[in-house]
């Protein structure tokens, strides 16, 4: 049936559609960023259109299904039906699986150059670890699925917010900030680098046992094997098997020291991690709070290479809405800008993600938030707040993103994960 509500020069019309054929469209179209009901009016303009009647599709369990048409479209397409002799529900499911044949997924785009994306800061706990998991989550989130993502707007509102926040509770959400899009799909590799193994542990995997192949002993000219063999999966139906980890082990503690006798150390990272390289589209390096050598060969790593745009790899520095966090993101730059000078290379930021955000912690939170957006170069890229999905997961050894996927904390890492790439 139609409606005389209109949307600009359009009529509302019902009709019942099968869930999973809905489900389908509403993923499609996003993928393709168009209206549903555009992707609606296109299909049924070609099904009118045919000169015989297409496959017969399965329209049991078809529930309400309504959308906006161009005035006149309807009575065409039930005149359309009537004179194939099929039901309104069987031409419209017909009218929208043509358009999905005709609009296949896109290809998830690969980069040509490896990302790479060191995330360090020199201070320990502020939530490096959780930053680099839940970014690499959703980088790996599949585009065959719709996830709930802050948009960037969003972002900047609630950083205006934060300033006059003191005292209250965290923002809520407002609903009409988050929009659900398709996962990037991207193939990603999350290396922790810390001898600490917080990250290993925090998702469920075991570390690399000690006197056996590592990280470390590839990085000091002394493998003991090949390093894929090392790499585990983050098994969960969401990352579709494009999420590994490859694993800490505590003889990184000793790494320094191995390093000073090596030549070109600074590039120990790299030579490490070149063989493995093209497997994925992103890797993601969890830095360990060190001033040291094996700082230095990460942040040689994500420097800018030949023929790579800039803000396609670098630095994504971690911090909390407090003093201590300035003074470390003071040593961070500091150790950079001489590795910049001394080597002749580019490395450059890709943001600050301000994390374990809580307003309520009044003046030193909000104060030290605008201290942060001050910067301006680099940027606020993500604000992450201190909520209790976080802390559950690692408790449980889960992903964030698939523990709690409709968390504030995973629609932040979306969106962070959107301003990143």
């Amino acid at each position: 049936m139609s409606s005389p509500v209109t949307s600009n020069d359009r009529e509302k019309v019902v009709s019942k559609l099968p869930g999973w054929l809905r489900q389908n469209l509403k993923i499609r179209a996003a993928q393709h960023g168009v209206e549903i009901q555009a992707a609606v009016e296109q299909g049924i303009r070609e099904w009118c259109s045919l000169a015989s009647a297409v496959a017969t599709i399965d329209t049991a369990g078809s529930d309400s299904f309504s959308t906006f048409l161009p005035f006149g479209q309807w009575e065409e397409f039930r005149q359309t039906a009537a004179d194939r002799r099929v039901s309104l529900t069987q031409g419209l499911a017909q009218s929208i699986q043509l358009w999905l044949d005709a609009n296949p997924a896109p290809n998830v785009e690969r980069p040509e150059i490896t990302r790479r994306i060191i995330v360090c800061n020199q201070k320990g706990g502020v939530g490096k670890t959780a930053i680099t998991a839940g970014l690499g989550e959703a980088l790996a989130e599949s585009p065959e699925a719709l996830h709930a993502v802050r948009v960037a707007k969003a972002l900047a509102k609630a950083l205006r917010e934060s300033e006059t926040q003191a005292g209250q509770a965290p923002p809520t959400e407002d609903p009409l900030d988050i929009e659900n899009l398709p996962g990037p799909g991207l193939k990603v590799l999350l290396v922790d680098f810390d001898p600490q193994c917080h990250l290993t542990n925090q998702l469920g995997a075991a570390p690399v046992p000690m006197n056996g192949d590592s990280l470390t002993s590839h990085m000091a000219g002394d493998p003991k094997g090949d390093l894929r063999d090392l790499i585990v999966s983050i098994d969960d139906e969401t990352f579709g098997g494009r999420l590994h980890l490859l694993p800490a082990c505590n003889d990184a503690f000793l790494l320094d020291v191995r390093l000073s006798a090596v030549r070109a150390r600074e590039a120990a990272l790299e030579r490490a991690l070149a063989p493995i390289e093209s497997d994925y589209d992103v890797i993601i390096v969890d830095c360990p709070p060190s001033l040291g050598l094996s700082m230095d060969a990460a942040a040689y790593y994500g420097r800018r290479r030949d023929g790579e745009k800039p803000g396609q790899s670098g630095a994504l520095i971690v911090v909390q809405a407090e003093d201590s966090s300035a003074d470390a993101y003071e040593l961070l730059t500091t150790q950079v800008d001489d590795l910049r000078g001394d080597l002749q290379v580019h490395i450059d930021y890709l943001g600050i993600v301000v994390n374990l955000y809580d307003s309520r912690r009044g003046y030193i939170a909000t104060s030290s938030l605008q201290g942060w957006v001050d910067i301006k170069d680099p940027r606020v890229v993500g604000l992450i707040g201190d909520l209790k999905e976080q802390k559950e997961a690692v408790r449980v050894k889960r992903p964030l993103l698939a523990y709690a996927p409709k968390s504030q904390q995973a629609i932040g890492m979306r969106a962070l994960a959107r301003e990143v790439l």
